[in-house]
């Protein structure tokens, strides 16, 4: 796997939302979702509001593979538990409440939960 370029990063971290889909096991891609998307350093993040029970995060735990799109980047990526590291995580949730602060409290506040927060999963592209 490689990492992501500059432009990806800086394409896909200001764009609002991000589309995300996994794969099925039969390697055809589950619909995509919309979700919002953050970067810290050099990485991309992605959480379920909702926690681990949210069906798009629990398909990423049967096949932690698929594809997404943000920015006008398309890209195929392997979905990597990054829910227990504390100190990543708080970086996390300020890159939320800064991005998304247009969007209230009411909005914002359920992705730093630790239901969210137990969702936390690193986008690392494969090609």
């Amino acid at each position: 796997m490689t990492g992501w370029t500059q432009q990806e990063l800086e394409r896909i971290s200001t764009a609002d939302e991000l589309q995300l889909a996994s794969l099925r096991a039969d390697g055809t891609l589950h619909r995509p979702v919309t979700i919002w998307v953050v970067r810290v350093g050099d990485e991309l993040y992605v959480r379920a509001y909702r926690g681990r029970e949210t069906a798009w995060f629990r398909h990423t735990q049967l096949r932690a593979e698929g594809s997404v799109v943000a920015g006008g980047v398309t890209k195929d990526v392997a979905f990597v538990d990054a829910s227990n590291a504390e100190a990543l995580n708080n970086e996390i949730d300020a890159v939320y409440r800064s991005k998304y602060q247009r969007y209230g409290a009411t909005f914002v506040d359920p992705m730093l939960t630790p239901r969210a927060r137990a969702t936390t999963l690193k986008l690392v592209p494969k090609k």
